[in-house]
Order: structure tokens, then sequence, then C-alpha cells
């Protein structure tokens, strides 16, 4: 093999006022030409610094402290260059010309105030010399090379008016743009669904069998790593554990912290008692994997089943205008949830599953009465003690109240959003943040007991009291996670809406969340509606699940039903396309 790219010995230190953490301690890789390498890690292992690092792209107060990254141009091989002694003009020729990088986050890697057309055409004037009408017209040729539907659309969109997948298909048009020799892939396919990360992977694949491209390709998602890559290097703490064939480590891992990556990620095909950690097999060296029998899992159904509805969703409807005349007038509307009926039973853990944009995030937030619905039912039972005694007061419908009077049922179906990060207000401290839902809806004596409850939640939720006066930027995005579940848990709510709350956590600090999210609905009695386009977390959670398409139901029933027996081409091809099973 023909050697590309060598990194000898890097260590990275990010210093600060509170002290020096090193980032990566002496990491040695190579890369041969045509080869996929990749590099996986839970956040904060230093995989992505390592990556960018070969860019020269650290962010402030990154700082390489020593090692070399050797890089051996295909024109003349055996003349090496040291990627960190170049200076930074040289470092142009090489930097997006040669070797080219697709961040994990497109959206805030293109320019947002310029059209997404403009961009990857400011690429190829800039390395390739083209002037405007050859650089708009191969522009055109990448982005109908990366099956881009209405390439002109596309051309003319800025990046907020593109879906995900499609602005992460630019990123790959602009990478591809100069023909790199080593392609930089950083969690490209993080956060989208199922199908189109497929498309996206397919689509890098068929460029690299065709171009000869070498890839460093880093995820946390060890399916995906199965799918791409030939070799595969495990990182911990900076430095790197393990080393090898992807066959070998995937399949027959040797350090306890590769086993413990392995094992803690969700299976299609079974379902687990507890999922097992990182930290299991850490400190331990094993973890006890139990799955759910038959025996246990019918039971369970007996019991859930044999009580009457919590929630009942009748022909819900909720659109959006899809056109307007020139006054204004919506004259066409897209139905983003189109006449969806189901019944969650008290205690089940009922499964929200398709493509992004197919409804489910909708239907969540219309339950919550967070988006208005244009028709349709949402029947609640409340429990014996709560209703009033006036007809139909035991089972009303929620879309019919008044603001008002749907203010006590707020506290009864609570939402734990994708994003921790926007969730929680960075200038209110943690324990605030547990207090105020408990001051809204005036639970409790007084503000002692309050925060006593607050102090309780944390513990509950695997945090420390400690943490009660912290800011959310003081906090991992698991941790973060907690706190947004501890908040919901604050006002002792029956239902709660788990909106892809661990699409974008690490496998082991997914498996700890999961677990939690058990751990409290055995506790507490919580019915949770679980959205997730995760089709291996759906099967270890929920009791039953719908899969949802363009606004309908496509599937509804028990996960191994479904999963194991598809009867629905359009599920068919959605179990089809998650990776690595």
């Amino acid at each position: 093999m023909t050697r590309l790219l060598e990194i000898n010995n890097l260590t990275i230190d990010f210093h600060a006022q509170r002290g020096t953490t090193r980032a990566t301690d002496g990491v040695t890789l190579h890369l041969d030409k045509g080869e996929t390498i990749g590099i996986v890690g839970e956040s904060g292992s230093g995989k992505s610094v390592t990556a960018l690092s070969v860019m020269r792209l650290l962010p402030y107060p990154g700082q390489i402290s020593s090692g070399e990254i050797w890089y051996h141009p295909p024109s003349a091989p055996d003349s090496p260059v040291n990627l960190l002694s170049l200076p930074e003009k040289e470092l142009l020729l090489y930097r997006g010309a040669q070797i080219a990088m697709i961040f994990q986050e497109p959206m805030t890697s293109l320019n947002p105030v310029i059209r997404c057309g403009l961009q990857v055409v400011e690429a190829l004037q800039y390395h390739r010399k083209l002037d405007f009408r050859e650089a708009r017209s191969a522009t055109a040729q990448l982005f109908d090379r990366v099956k881009m539907a209405d390439s002109e659309r596309v051309f003319q969109s800025y990046p907020h008016e593109l879906s995900g997948g499609q602005k992460q298909r630019v990123m790959i048009a602009m990478a591809m743009s100069c023909h790199p020799h080593i392609l930089i892939a950083d969690e490209p396919t993080t956060a989208l669904d199922v199908t189109v990360q497929k498309a996206i992977l397919d689509l890098m694949l068929e460029w690299q069998t065709e171009s000869g491209l070498s890839m460093l390709f880093i995820s946390h998602d060890l399916g995906v790593i199965s799918e791409v890559c030939d070799r595969v290097a495990v990182m911990f703490n900076g430095r790197v554990v393990e080393e090898g064939p992807v066959e070998k480590i995937l399949s027959a891992p040797e350090h306890p912290y590769t086993k413990g990556l392995v094992a803690s990620r969700p299976s299609l095909h079974r379902k687990l008692r507890r999922l097992p950690t990182v930290q299991d097999f850490v400190e331990n060296n094993i973890a006890k994997v139990n799955e759910v029998t038959k025996e246990e899992t019918e039971s369970r159904r007996a019991l859930l089943y044999a009580q009457k509805p919590i929630l009942g969703v009748e022909n819900l409807v909720v659109r959006y205008p899809a056109k307007k005349n020139w006054l204004g007038q919506s004259v066409d509307w897209l139905n983003a949830v189109d006449h969806v009926s189901f019944e969650v039973c008290p205690g089940e853990t009922f499964g929200l599953a398709g493509e992004s944009g197919c409804g489910k995030t909708t239907l969540g937030r219309a339950i919550a009465r967070l988006t208005d619905s244009y028709s349709g039912k949402v029947r609640y039972r409340r429990l014996p003690g709560q209703n009033d005694g006036e007809p139909g007061s035991e089972n009303p419908d929620l879309l019919e109240l008044t603001a008002e009077s749907f203010h006590p049922f707020r506290r009864d179906i609570q939402v734990v959003f994708q994003d921790p990060y926007s969730s929680l207000n960075p200038r209110m401290s943690i324990g605030a943040a547990l207090m105020e839902p408990m001051n809204i809806h005036q639970l409790h004596e007084n503000e002692r007991i309050r925060k006593e409850k607050a102090l309780e939640l944390l513990e509950i939720a695997g945090l420390e009291a400690g943490h009660f006066h912290r800011y959310p930027h003081e906090f991992s995005g698991g941790q973060r996670q907690r706190i947004c579940i501890a908040r919901a848990l604050a006002v002792e709510p029956r239902i709660l809406i788990c909106d892809e709350i661990v699409s974008s956590l690490d496998v082991s600090v997914q498996a700890t969340v999961l677990n939690l999210l058990q751990d409290l609905q055995q506790q507490f009695g919580l019915t949770y509606l679980f959205i997730s386009h995760d089709l291996s977390v759906i099967r270890q959670m929920c009791d039953r699940l719908m899969i949802m398409n363009r606004g309908k139901i496509e599937a509804i029933g028990f996960a191994e039903q479904i999963f194991d027996n598809p009867e629905n081409e359009y599920v068919r091809r959605l179990i089809s396309a998650v990776p690595g099973q």
C-alpha cells in the first residue's frame, strides 16, 4: 500500500485559566491510498481534534505541543511534507485542494447569508482558478453528481431553506469540488435519519471507488463504521487504545473500553433488560447482558393492555400553508399529520419512528399543544380524583380546552426536547431551572421544600447536589439531557414526550440515559411517547411503535412483529437502511 498520511506522536493541549487539558496524548496513525480508517470513541476522547489538527484548524486555546503530521503528495510520494511546520500561505495549497473536510454540523459550516451554490463556486474559483461561468457549470455538475434533486433550486437556496441531508450533500460537493486525495469526514451523518444517512454513505463510497479517494472517517456509530471502514482506531482519554481491521475490532475487541462501546449499542433484533455501559467494562472488564425473555414480555403486556388508555388520538390533522396567492391568503395546504389515530396505555412506552419530515415531532408537539391542530381529538384520561364531575371531564378532549383550562394538564404532559443545549436557559442555574416549573404550577409550600425537591431530582437523574448552583455550559451533553429529564419530572407528570432525546449522544451516554428512563418508568409509573429515527433505540425502549411517512401511518404494532416480519414496503426499506445490522 502507498502511504498517504502519517500522524506521529501527536500531543494536543488546551490551556485555560483553570489549567491545561491534554486532548490527545501521543496519537500515532497512518492512512494508505484508497483506504478508509475509522476513528471511534466518546465525546472528549480526542478524535475530532486529531482530525482538525491535520488541517491546522484547532480551535483556540488548543495547541499542538508535539508530534508530526506527514503528507505524501501522490505527485511526489518520496517528498513528504510536514503539515505542522508549513507556513500558513503554503498550507493553503493543500487545505481544501488536496485534503478536504466535511464537518459534523453543516448548518454551522455553511455561511448562512450566502446562497449554497455560490459557496461551492467560491471554492472552485479559489482552488481551480475557474471563471464564474465555468465554476457555476461545474457546481451544477457536482450537485447532479451528489444526486441532489432540483439542483437549480438548491443552488439559489440559503442553508436554512434546505434539509439536513441536502446541506450535507452541499458540503460533500464542496469538499469534492477540487478532487482531493484525502477526505476527512467528522461525524457526517450523526443527525440524519437512516435512509438519508444510507444515501450519504453510499455516495461517499461510490466517489471513493471511482477516484481512489482515501478517507479519515470519524464517528461514534459503530454500525456506520462497520459499513464504511477498512481499519478502525479506538480512542479513549486522548490515546489510541486499540487498532486493527474493522471486522476483528468489532467482533472480537480486546480492550475493555472497546468492549463497552460494542456492547452498549442497541440491537434491532433483541431487547435487553438494561443496556451495558462503557463504565461497566472499564471498571469491571465485564458486564451482565440479560435479554428480555418472551415470558417477561407477555407478562408486561398482559398488565399494560388490561387498562383503559391514558391517551387517545382520533383523526388528528396538523396542516401548514404550502402556497399563498398574491393577497397572502393560503390556497394550498400540507398535512404534516394526516388523520392519525392511536391509543397509549398507562405505563406504556409507545414509539414514533420514521424519516425526517414524516410528522412524528409535529404529532408529539400537537399532543402537548405546542403546535396548533386543524382537526381531530386528543383524549386524556384523568385520575379519578382529578375530574370535576362534569360530563366528559373524566376523558376530556385536550384540543377543545381554552388555554386557561388546559394549564393544569400542562403539568401532566411534559416534553423533553432533542437539543439539551437550547432547552436550558444559559443564564439560569440548574437549581433555578428545576424549581421554576414548581413555582409556575404552585407546587409545595415554600422555597425550602422546592429546593429539597430539586436536590432530590438531581440525585434521581444521576447528578450530584453540588451541581445545584452550576450553569448549563458547565455540563456535558449527556448531563444536560439528564437535567432536562429532571426538570420535566419536577411537576410530577404522568406522560413524558421524549423527542429524539438521545440522537446526538455517544452510544455509552445514550445507554446511560435510556437506562435512566427505564428506571424512572418503574419508579414513577410514567407513560412515554418516545420519538426517534433510530430504529435500534426504538426496539430497545418501546412496547409498541408506529411508523409514519408523510404524515400518515405506515405500520403500527409490537416491535418484534414490525421488525422481524415487515409487511409494508416502506418499512422494509427503512429497516434495510439501518447500518451494521
